[in-house]
């Protein structure tokens, strides 16, 4: 480990992104504390579908996404919701959102995703190798499964598009993809298999992770708030949280769609929106035989072999920063996975969960120093992608405070580009 002692760096978090900026910045030699006001990876970290993906490259805001979500957005049971309501940054948002699903902006953010999550996929494979750091990391590839001949059309279009990019995919009939899961139904349409994908048990990598932070040096302060800032000269000089008061060098925001709270307090602009989603985990999975991850590409629901059990992903509600749970949506994760696959009806659910996750309205994550307060830096808006692009984040977020030569060049990545 290099040595870098230029002052107390202070982590806001404790989802996989701030822990996996905790352990590079750990491991780069810099004082590290982190709080988070409940537990760690007791937010969207915890709950989500556990893959690692290069084969997300496109980004949310794609060619062709608003007339689908004209489509969806109004119907409770679709697999994207907008909650009507009076709320100024939810319209700015949608306007932002609706201009950058242009197929140029789409074309230039796909190389920036695909190299963003192949340089964290070497760094998951090199996390796996530390002794006593288990976490259910494989890499069995993903298998998407469409329904319709609609749907095969629409995930034909999108291979060849990543393609183009590097992204390798294969195309499957339909006893190819049952191979890969006794479970899927011969009704569907068929699929297409990306190989380079992998898989992990959420939880156990975040909270390992941060075990291993820790036995580093890092200091965890859990259910710990945080309360308000002093802000002086163009800076944070104090963090003020309910466990006391901190003056770190550099503070890290990494609070997910919550950042937006604190955002407003600290007078930074970033338009950001919790995109609510929802996962049933089952802890018996012999009812539904899989031995690869899947996505039910018009359902949009991701299922993912996890240990004994199974869980099953799906849903973007925008709905503000609600966590509750709705059951008509949960249950449709249910219902629209048992178009696809054998065994569901016998499912018994030992866990319902919801989560916010962070989204931008160019899909794109925001990883820079802010404009207005030099010593902040934010690490949010990872959307769907935020396992999978949790330890380059991390990476990035240590080589930009310790000013070393970056491992990828995240220039664009900065809140700036809102302004």
């Amino acid at each position: 480990m290099g040595q870098n002692d230029d002052g107390e760096v202070l982590i806001i978090g404790g989802g996989v992104i701030g822990v996996c900026c905790a352990y590079y910045l750990a491991a780069a030699g810099r004082r590290v504390t982190l709080v988070e006001e409940h537990e760690v990876c007791s937010g969207c970290s915890s709950g989500n579908a556990g893959l690692i993906v290069p084969s997300h490259c496109i980004p949310l805001a794609a060619a062709g996404t608003p007339a689908k979500a004209l489509q969806w957005m109004f119907d409770r049971n679709a697999p994207f919701y907008v909650k009507p309501r009076l709320d100024w940054e939810l319209a700015v948002w949608l306007y932002r959102f609706v201009r950058n699903c242009r197929t140029s902006v789409m074309r230039e953010a796909i190389p920036v995703i695909r190299d963003l999550t192949r340089a964290s996929l070497q760094l998951f494979r090199e996390l796996a190798l530390i002794d006593a750091f288990e976490f259910g990391f494989q890499q069995k590839g993903l298998l998407f499964l469409f329904d319709t001949s609609a749907g095969r059309k629409d995930g034909r279009e999108e291979a060849h598009l990543l393609r183009e990019f590097g992204i390798s995919s294969e195309e499957l009939d339909i006893p190819r993809c049952r191979e890969l899961g006794p479970a899927i139904k011969p009704s569907i349409a068929g699929g297409v298999y990306f190989p380079d994908d992998g898989q992990l048990i959420p939880a156990d990598f975040v909270r390992g992770l941060a075990r291993k932070a820790e036995s580093m040096g890092v200091a965890i302060h859990t259910s710990t708030a945080v309360r308000s800032f002093q802000v002086s000269g163009g800076r944070i000089s104090a963090v003020l949280t309910t466990a006391g008061e901190f003056r770190p060098s550099e503070i890290v925001m990494a609070s997910g769609a919550w950042s937006s709270i604190l955002f407003r307090e600290l007078g930074v602009k970033l338009p950001l929106q919790a995109g609510k989603g929802y996962s049933l985990t089952a802890s018996d999975a012999r009812a539904v035989n899989l031995q690869t991850p899947l996505i039910l590409h018009e359902a949009r629901v991701a299922v993912t072999p996890m240990g004994k059990g199974i869980r099953f992903g799906g849903t973007l509600e925008l709905s503000g920063l609600d966590t509750s749970i709705n059951e008509r949506r949960s249950r449709n994760v249910l219902t629209s996975a048992a178009r696809y696959l054998s065994g569901i009806e016998t499912l018994q659910p030992s866990e319902t969960w919801a989560g916010l996750r962070p989204c931008t309205p160019d899909g794109l994550p925001v990883i820079g120093r802010t404009k207005e307060l030099n010593n902040l830096i934010i690490a949010t808006g990872h959307a769907m992608l935020g396992i999978t692009l949790g330890p380059i984040t991390g990476k990035l977020v240590s080589e930009l405070i310790c000013r070393t030569q970056p491992t990828f060049d995240a220039m664009d990545l900065g809140p700036a580009r809102f302004l």
